[in-house]
């Protein structure tokens, strides 16, 4: 779990409740027709964007952002770091044990296809063609919490312009000028919190987690190569170190 985003996340809930709290309450907030106008429309117009396939798998693309796959970079740098100390000693072929049993799916058919004498330019080219691959399909995800922000602020527009033209519509009964101008004012204050509280801070924090776990399977191309070469433990530990912030740089060897 990321602290960060669900404290964050809370954080700016309950900043907004307690306003509204503290002003007039929160039944003044609530207005039917608002929510539906924006977080239908919202919903609708992403529907319209983006493939059914990828809408279902939302809330799982949302979890992301608050439980992202967990990244231990010192921790592979160690494993890759202990296979080409082996792998030198003992060979290439006595790394199909620890293949087996590897658990990063990247590493596992990287290593294998070393173990099973392919060339070093098939393997970078097949690895970075996955790499590749994974990019667009995460920045396609990624993309509709980009688009919510825009939609949501586009439909509380919308909704306003609704309740300005019902407002108007009704000047002479002072009664339904006050449903009416409710519309027109909640709807752009839905949509500027689904825009921004949501759909803004998620899209970023999801291209975060890309860059993340691509910068990670970058770093386990570079140590798959240098164990096929042969390089020295310490060359591909030096090598693989350059991934992270000086201030987080131990080598083993010191």
């Amino acid at each position: 779990m990321d602290l960060g985003s669900v404290v964050g996340l809370v954080l700016t809930f309950a900043l907004l409740l307690g306003a509204m709290v503290m002003g007039v309450g929160i039944g003044p907030y609530i207005d039917i027709p608002s929510i539906l106008i924006v977080f239908g429309g919202t919903a609708g117009t992403l529907l319209i964007g983006f493939k059914l396939e990828q809408m279902k798998k939302v809330g799982k693309i949302f979890m992301v952002a608050i439980k992202p796959p967990a990244i231990d970079t010192a921790a592979m740098i160690a494993k890759l770091v202990d296979f080409s100390t082996k792998a030198r000693k003992e060979g290439v072929l006595a790394l199909e044990g620890d293949v087996a049993n590897e658990e990063n799916e990247f590493l596992k058919r990287g290593l294998g296809m070393a173990i099973d004498g392919n060339e070093p330019d098939i393997i970078r080219d097949l690895l970075e063609i996955d790499m590749e691959q994974m990019d667009a399909r995460h920045k396609s995800n990624i993309a509709i919490f980009g688009q919510m922000g825009g939609f949501a602020g586009a439909m509380g527009m919308i909704g306003t312009l609704i309740g300005l033209v019902a407002m108007l519509l009704n000047m002479a009964d002072p009664a339904a000028i006050g449903p009416a101008m409710a519309v027109a004012l909640l709807t752009t204050m839905y949509g500027a919190i689904l825009g921004n509280v949501i759909g803004g801070p998620v899209e970023n924090i999801l291209g975060v987690r890309n860059d993340d776990e691509l910068t990670l399977k970058s770093m386990i191309l570079e140590g798959i190569m240098s164990i096929q070469a042969g390089d020295n433990p310490r060359v591909l530990e030096a090598k693989l170190l350059a991934y992270m912030a000086p201030s987080e740089r131990v080598s083993q060897f010191d």
